[in-house]
């Protein structure tokens, strides 16, 4: 008869008592059938490829589903199709108003010193060119800073250039120090009497394409055509100012914005129903909507993908949980969170019952932490759900703030608790808002760990008593 070896023998009994105490330390929020159950949702959202395939149903059925598309219709039928076949109790839609806005087609160049085609995509709702074509002068700035600081009428028949590159960084945040110059730039380049404004790109790639995005008008202000360059040719016309001679650009823009005319949209809503608290709903956010450019896949393909996928792993289980599991895919997103409002405000009354959400709309890699944002006896809760994922390399955060990312801070900030889960996003805004946004950019490894994460967060919810705002 052999013998096992002392130290694997040893090995093996720190690994069971280890498992006895993490089941000892989690028997306040779950007990050992629960985490049983637990454990074997996590294996098999691990061997499943449903995510996966949600979003190649969604990019290949469907594709890009701007706000106003017949596309965007299209995703909506889709969604409800897919809820119903994953296993969903309950299926409905709850309708949005939106803006309108028609991208058009955009040409840009450089006319002297040395001529140049230019990439570059129409930023979301920027108005046209009238069927005229603009020649100017361009002047570069730094940043949106250093073009707020220009002086008044200085861009006179100009055309503004904020060449800002944004960082790479693993949570993201070099987008919110270059996002800015997208959202407000035109504004504040008509306020200096431009003709136009051009940026590049709020994107971290080096590929000859472009990223489109929401930008804003004020009140009062002309509206002036605003366009992304790509980030190669961003480099190419700060070349050549950099030779001190005058670089004429023309430009001709035919987006059309409405806006006073509305379309309806619709958020598309789920959920399988608690077996004992069906009035009270885990929620699981993502966004259906998306660019024009791309197929979607990546901003927010994931997103629906994962969401409908954990819920679906955990509508295959004999008995539902406690709680009710609902899945919001929110519309119209990328214009401006207008789903997402008009969900907070008809669901205003019931927003007690809403005991936590999280959401996906950012990153491509692995989750490596959780973000609460409950109440402080809640916390332990958190501590216990933080020791069931810390196998799969994810780490509590030191804060307690997080409102929910996205379309779920809308529900975040009327109360719900939230967690947020970060991950590794550092390719994420290399297709970001362009015509990259496709299905072989998607991390199919990191897709199942992130699914299965959120379909244990959802059930360890779901299946608990807690109280997520105390």
């Amino acid at each position: 008869m052999s013998s096992i070896p002392y130290t694997l023998k040893r090995a093996v009994l720190l690994a069971a008592s280890s498992a006895l105490l993490c089941q000892g330390a989690l028997a306040a929020t779950l007990n050992t059938q629960q985490l049983k159950t637990l454990e074997n949702l996590k294996k098999d959202a691990l061997n499943s490829d449903t995510s996966y395939q949600i979003i190649e149903s969604l990019t290949t059925e469907v594709g890009a589903r701007m706000v106003g598309t017949e596309a965007e219709k299209k995703s909506v039928t889709w969604a409800v199709n897919k809820m119903k076949a994953l296993g969903f109790d309950k299926v409905w839609t709850e309708p949005v108003a939106t803006p309108k806005w028609h991208r058009g087609e955009a040409r840009v160049s450089i006319e002297s010193p040395y001529p140049h085609t230019l990439v570059a995509l129409a930023l979301g709702g920027s108005v046209g060119t009238d069927g005229k074509t603009l020649k100017a002068p361009v002047v570069q700035f730094e940043n949106l800073q250093a073009l707020k600081d220009a002086k008044a009428d200085s861009l006179k028949g100009k055309i503004a250039f904020v060449s800002y590159r944004m960082e790479r960084h693993i949570d993201g945040h070099g987008y919110g120090m270059a996002v800015g110059a997208r959202g407000a730039g035109a504004a504040i380049a008509a306020e200096k009497g431009a003709i136009a404004y051009v940026m590049r790109s709020v994107g971290t790639d080096t590929n000859r394409v472009a990223h489109t995005g929401g930008m804003r008008y004020q009140d009062g202000v002309k509206k002036i055509p605003g366009l992304a360059l790509s980030n190669p040719d961003a480099d190419l016309l700060l070349n050549q100012l950099k030779r001190n001679k005058p670089v004429i650009m023309s430009l001709s823009l035919t987006a059309n914005p409405e806006p006073d005319a509305e379309v309806t949209s619709y958020n598309v809503i789920g959920q399988i129903n608690g077996s004992e608290l069906p009035n009270e709903y885990v929620t699981l956010g993502a966004h259906l909507d998306s660019w024009d450019v791309g197929t979607g896949a990546i901003d927010d393909g994931i997103g629906v993908g994962m969401t409908l996928a954990a819920v679906h792993h955990i509508a295959q289980l004999p008995q539902r949980p406690k709680r009710s599991v609902r899945v919001i895919l929110f519309a119209a997103e990328e214009i401006g969170l207008f789903g997402a409002r008009a969900y907070a405000k008809a669901h205003k009354d019931d927003m007690k019952d809403h005991v936590i959400g999280a959401e996906w709309d950012f990153g491509n890699g692995d989750i490596y932490q959780l973000t609460p944002g409950v109440g402080p006896s809640a916390l332990n809760n958190i501590r216990d759900l933080a020791t069931l994922l810390a196998p799969m390399g994810v780490s509590l955060s030191s804060e307690n703030n997080a409102k929910g990312q996205s379309d779920m801070s809308a529900l975040g900030r009327a109360g719900m608790p939230a967690i947020n889960f970060d991950p590794d996003g550092s390719d994420y805004f290399d297709y970001h808002h362009t015509p990259n946004d496709t299905l072989d950019k998607v991390n199919r490894d990191a897709l199942k760990k992130n699914t299965a994460i959120y379909t244990m967060f959802s059930y360890f919810a779901a299946q608990s008593d807690v109280d997520f705002r105390k």
